[in-house]
């Protein structure tokens, strides 16, 4: 074909959808358990008069400011001595913190600090948001120095944390009120409270086998659970096929309602592998979404990764390569499922979902050397919230590299900014974070039932590819929209994660 046809055929592609996007609503609320203690001195309140009720009057300023982050905060008051610190020990356990403020209003001494270091596994913050700009130097008195003094101690508190092993996550410094850099660092580890509070309480699904030839997905289920607190439960086919074999009408009914509501049906376009959506293609995806839904309430999963192939012509077969449309519609709501046994791309699109950032599954499809772009996308699961347009859904006579046939999604990601994960494995066996943050560009796709986005990515599609791929990721990652590299950098020192950014400083 032509390049003027093939860029004609691209475009039509392109221009098949025009409506606005639907939303899925999360089915879980983003939540956090987060704990603020505030510090200080007790010597100082028999000295000062009145200087133990300032401290409280700017404690409560910042825990309002936590509370508006949309986590549960317990406070914990003032910590002030050796003592009053250890007692507060067993509130703290019992609380089941994600993430510890540790609000330092004035100077303290570390013996008021160390126990929550010893004794909490929760990732712990030092705030120092001191409530002036500067001193009022001509009229300065002690009293005004002490109501000032939130950076006073941070050295010495994080010395001792690196003593006793357990260094400080981060160090929040800024002015109390109007300053907005120390609020959005304030937000990002609130953010970071959301994904830890789901990562070390998930239940993750995990059926089947890793295709036999990709050695880069093989994981084991201990150390995600040791790493991120999750647990993998190991699951059959069979214990989905029931809700398949028999489904409910009406709930196949609705579900082909919801699924026709949500998504586009184009006739094909260039790809002869597609053509319209099938009446029996819908049937399949909508019985195996339902299936699928009851699946994941039996066993109480909040996430699902898997590869089956079964026998050829079975209803296992049609049941296990049909999950894309259903899987998409979960992961929209919160639930990451994740095709070809990817473990850890499961773990990376709930981190995503759990930002509010979205979390595609993703990997790298053709260059594009005229745009200096490389289109990045899937054959599914997707998270439809983050679709520019309306997705699509095309019938697939066969799928791309694996057995089956049936629906695919197929659409392009917000244009803007956009953040993708991938989760490597190290020699060692550890776990890596490579981060990229870019741009995804308007522009055309091709028309094969896969999502597609043109990703622009410092300093030229060149070079980044080959900085991305030097790092050692798996093939797939997590694809979601904004910049959020801060957050996964602060995620990756929370769990003892290393992170690189592979785009930073480009």
């Amino acid at each position: 074909m032509c390049k003027e046809a093939t860029s004609m055929v691209l475009a039509v592609c392109c221009a098949v959808v025009l409506a606005e996007p639907p939303r899925v609503k999360r089915r879980k609320p983003l939540t956090a358990n987060v704990g603020v203690v505030s510090v200080g001195l007790d010597t100082y309140w028999k000295q000062c008069p009145g200087l133990y009720d300032d401290m409280l009057k700017k404690a409560n300023v910042f825990e309002k400011r936590v509370e508006s982050h949309d986590v549960n905060v317990t406070s914990f008051g003032i910590s002030d001595n050796p003592e009053k610190a250890a007692s507060l020990i067993p509130a703290m356990k019992s609380a089941d913190l994600d993430l510890l403020f540790v609000d330092m209003v004035t100077y303290a001494t570390s013996s008021t600090f160390a126990p929550f270091v010893r004794e909490l596994k929760c990732p712990i913050v030092l705030v120092a948001l001191q409530p002036d700009s500067r001193l009022d130097y001509e009229h300065a008195t002690i009293y005004k120095q002490l109501l000032n003094d939130d950076l006073c101690s941070v050295p010495e508190f994080t010395g001792v944390a690196i003593r006793y092993e357990r260094p400080v996550a981060d160090v929040v410094i800024g002015k109390l009120d109007g300053d907005a850099k120390a609020e959005e660092e304030i937000r990002q580890w609130c953010a970071v409270a959301h994904v830890l509070h789901d990562l070390r309480r998930a239940r993750i699904g995990l059926m089947g086998h890793v295709l036999e030839a990709m050695y880069d997905m093989q994981v084991d289920p201990t150390a995600v659970s040791r790493t991120f607190g999750c647990h993998v439960a190991l699951c059959e086919p069979d214990e989905i096929m029931p809700f398949y074999r028999e489904p409910v009408a009406a709930d196949v009914e609705a579900m082909k309602k919801r699924i026709l509501d949500f998504f586009d049906t184009p006739d094909p376009v260039s790809d002869p592998w597609t053509e319209k959506l099938t009446a029996k293609d819908l049937d399949v995806a909508a019985k195996a979404a339902c299936a699928l839904e009851k699946f994941i309430e039996k066993r109480n999963l909040d996430g699902f990764a898997y590869y089956y192939e079964g026998e050829a012509g079975s209803p296992t077969r049609e049941l296990v390569t049909n999950f894309i449309v259903g899987n998409s519609l979960l992961t929209s709501a919160g639930f990451p499922m994740c095709g070809e046994f990817d473990l850890k791309n499961c773990v990376a699109m709930m981190i995503f979902d759990r930002l509010n950032i979205g979390g595609s599954f993703a990997e790298f499809h053709p260059i594009d050397f005229e745009r200096d772009t490389v289109l990045v996308g899937h054959d599914g699961p997707h998270h439809l919230n983050i679709a520019s347009k309306k997705p699509v859904l095309r019938s697939l006579k066969k799928y791309h590299g694996k057995p089956g046939s049936g629906a695919g999604v197929e659409f392009n990601i917000k244009e803007g900014p956009i953040t993708m994960m991938s989760l490597g494995l190290k020699a060692d066996g550890s776990f890596k974070f490579i981060v990229a943050e870019g741009e995804s560009l308007a522009g055309p796709i091709p028309p094969t039932g896969n999502t597609n986005t043109h990703g622009k990515f410092p300093p030229d599609v060149r070079t980044f590819l080959r900085n991305w791929s030097m790092e050692g990721p798996t093939h797939h990652f997590a694809l979601g929209v904004g910049h959020h590299a801060a957050e996964l950098k602060k995620l990756g020192r929370a769990l003892g994660i290393e992170t690189v950014v592979v785009t930073e400083g480009k």
